[in-house]
């Protein structure tokens, strides 16, 4: 019975560990997207707000949260972790990167499906264009996202939140 309940218990503590992780990941990914999403209104001047545009936004960080943390669990990008932490980084951001770029491919077909294209329209319509642009930008994005994440595994997530968090962590001894 009591190891019924251990075990009931590493559940909730792996399930509230995971919700944690989601949560990071999402929040990060979330306001770089909904920051591209304004900076691309701005820049095509289109003043009025879509919630569509922001929706779209906090879906594509949603989504690519759950590939980075599959990713993560599959072991993605582990071969570069005994490297320097510039390599694994930059590895993992590149990697993550493709990883998002083939999503935003498909999103852009199934856009062009929506729109009654038949599967040959919706490439040939597809903007390759813009789906390339934007993933060197999120390819920018996930450098310091990776090479935070690498900081972590290697001093400790709890070594990392005090250095962030607490301010006798960072405080030089007199």
């Amino acid at each position: 019975m009591s190891e019924e309940k251990g075990q009931h218990a590493g559940l909730k503590e792996k399930a509230a560990h995971e919700f944690k992780e989601i949560t990071i990941v999402f929040l990060y990914l979330a306001f770089f997207f909904c920051a591209l999403a304004t900076y691309s209104m701005l820049l095509l001047k289109r003043f009025e707000i879509s919630y569509f545009n922001y929706g779209a936004a906090l879906l594509n960080a949603l989504i690519i949260t759950k590939v980075i943390l599959i990713g993560e669990a599959a072991h993605v990008g582990k071969k570069h972790e005994a490297k320097p932490l510039i390599y694994s980084s930059l590895y993992k951001a590149f990697v993550y990167g493709l990883l998002v770029f083939g999503f935003h491919i498909v999103e852009e077909v199934v856009k062009q499906l929506i729109h009654r294209k038949d599967i040959a329209g919706a490439f040939h319509d597809a903007d390759l264009n813009e789906v390339l642009a934007r993933s060197v930008v999120i390819f920018g994005a996930f450098i310091p996202f990776f090479a935070f994440r690498e900081l972590g595994r290697v001093l400790g997530p709890e070594k990392l939140r005090a250095m962030f968090f607490r301010p006798s962590a960072t405080a030089k001894p007199e």
